[in-house]
């Protein structure tokens, strides 16, 4: 017995070595682990078979290593799952009392991002989670274990079980996860005093789910927004080599339009501005010195047609996009001259100054108070759309209009509005509760933007992007309010302003939609606004600009 033990010992070492076990570092274990030890004993007992059926006399018991093998493995597999749960519960450089300093976690989730995300926490040496229980919607999965950590329930004993196990930080480990969800467990994690944090969408993921992956709620988590992915290639092989000039450059689409145009591979980006100071900003982000000293950036006011055609005639751009406007509806249905002269002549004068030099494509951002307006606002974006249609049929070259809601984070926005009124404690004003809008991200909306620049015909359409359900403004303000943490802050309705809908509308009534090869694209018509009928001198105050502005947005085709 003796000596087939010490054969034994000999072999089980020379195989660990030199198939792996003893030679690789395995997680204790691990699947790796495993399989190189059940490779190593099954080797060790086949060799050893050999002296023990030869040797006369007899060393022992034919049967001895054959039943050997099988419980020699369970042990060293039982083994090292203990020496991992050890390590697990106690790893190494833990600092003692770190554990009573961890946030103390719930994690609703118990798939793979759930478990992934429990080991993690377990795993972590920092030990700044503490995971203590887990809850999933799923009754298969009532009875499941991770890692030490039970499922406790569904996400309706939330309250009970945070409770109970005193949790303080809500973990939504569900990659998948839609808005109405992650609302839904926001405001039960709510009452009871918990933050929220969540795993991003699968698409953002690298690898398998992990703890820096875990990162606070955020707004376009309980909208439903996902920025969406278009035709890149289409993208480049459009913008690649070419000299693109961006006007309004210094607002919050005008700048990310053209941090996304940099990473196609332009010859030249001019971006232009009448504000230095948004032209610097730009600048910068677009990691140039920011020095003014021949980098692209043009200081005009679209009102000037002087200048914007001198200006046109200099740089020369291959693409132009028009992102300059006024925007703000209150304002505007004050001012209409303003917006008159910002949305209506500077559109005319962008794209006179580029039919002139010979521009091959311009896409003129539009919004969707366009469709069917009632308000100066959408008046004066409904004429620029008719002005670019209108030279896509007398003009050579690609005419094309994009048309999308509200962006999340766009100067003017309500988000910053909401911000600052809960910044000073309320209250946080909203015109009514039942008036909803399209919602988007900025790079979301800025891919449309490239998109229409790649696939439109430039017949003078209307690009429309599928914007999903419209949102009501009372549950981004309880959102906002939610995530600054000041329960106390309260909502005022104050009533619907001078020219505004309860729900918009992405598309007029009486435009015909055609399908695009992007799902999320559709295409609109709009009627050509006739030379004869292009803005003249005659418009020279609020008054006149408004009804110009509203007798020139018809949205279907004039009697004779």
């Amino acid at each position: 017995m003796a000596i087939a033990v010490i054969i034994a010992v000999i072999l089980q070492i020379g195989f660990g070595f030199l198939l792996g076990p003893y030679a690789i570092g395995h997680m204790r274990g691990s699947f790796e682990e495993i399989v190189d030890l059940t490779k190593t004993v099954a080797a060790t007992t086949a060799t050893l078979c050999i002296p023990v059926f030869i040797a006369l006399p007899i060393l022992v018991p034919k049967s001895v290593p054959l039943i050997a093998g099988p419980f020699a493995l369970v042990a060293m597999l039982g083994l090292r799952l203990l020496v991992r749960s050890w390590k697990t519960r106690n790893p190494v450089g833990v600092q003692p009392g770190a554990t009573e300093d961890a946030q103390r976690v719930l994690v609703f989730g118990a798939g793979e991002g759930g478990r992934q995300l429990v080991r993690a926490m377990v795993r972590d040496r920092s030990r700044t989670y503490l995971p203590v229980a887990i809850i999933d919607d799923d009754p298969r999965k009532q009875r499941l274990t991770v890692e030490g950590v039970r499922v406790r329930g569904t996400r309706d004993a939330l309250e009970q079980v945070a409770d109970e196990y005193g949790a303080e930080v809500l973990a939504i480990a569900m990659p998948s996860a839609d808005a109405d969800l992650i609302r839904d467990l926001s405001d039960r994690a709510d009452h009871v005093g918990m933050d929220v944090m969540v795993l991003p969408p699968v698409s953002d993921l690298i690898g398998r789910p992990s703890l820096g992956d875990l990162r606070n709620l955020d707004l376009a988590d309980l909208l439903g927004r996902r920025a969406i992915s278009l035709d890149t290639s289409a993208i480049a092989a459009t913008i690649s080599g070419k000299r693109v000039l961006v006007t309004g450059a210094g607002g919050s689409i005008g700048s990310e339009l053209c941090r996304q145009i940099m990473r196609f591979g332009p010859a030249a980006l001019f971006p232009l501005d009448r504000d230095e100071s948004a032209l610097h900003a730009v600048q910068l982000s677009l990691k140039r010195p920011g020095l003014f000293e021949r980098d692209g950036s043009l200081l005009v006011d679209i009102r000037d047609a002087e200048a914007v055609k001198l200006m046109f005639a200099d740089v020369r751009p291959d693409i132009v996009f028009h992102a300059a406007a006024l925007k703000h509806l209150p304002l505007l249905e004050q001012f209409p001259y303003e917006a008159y002269k910002s949305n209506v002549l500077g559109t005319l004068n962008v794209l006179a100054a580029a039919a002139a030099c010979g521009v091959d494509t311009v896409v003129n951002i539009s919004t969707d108070k366009a469709a069917d307006p009632t308000c100066m606002l959408g008046y004066s974006k409904r004429v620029a759309e008719r002005l670019t249609a209108g030279y896509a049929v007398d003009h050579p070259g690609r005419f094309v209009s994009v048309r999308f809601g509200n962006v999340l984070g766009s100067r003017g926005s309500v988000v910053h509005a909401f911000t600052a009124q809960i910044e000073r404690g309320g209250p946080v004003t909203v015109t009514h509760p039942d008036v909803e809008r399209f919602f988007m991200l900025i790079p979301e909306a800025c891919q449309l933007v490239l998109e229409a620049a790649a696939a439109a015909p430039g017949h003078g359409e209307v690009m429309v992007l599928d914007m999903g359900r419209p949102q009501k403004i009372v549950d981004v303000a309880r959102a906002l309010i939610r995530m600054s943490g000041r329960s106390d802050v309260k909502i005022d309705f104050t009533g619907l302003r001078p020219g505004e809908k309860l729900t918009e509308d992405l598309v007029a009534n009486a435009e015909t939609i055609t399908r695009t090869k992007n799902p999320l694209v559709t295409s609109a018509q709009v009627i050509p606004l006739e030379e004869k009928l292009l803005p003249d001198r005659t418009v020279h105050d609020h008054a006149s600009a408004m009804a110009w502005c509203r007798a020139h947005s018809v949205t279907v085709e004039p009697m004779p």
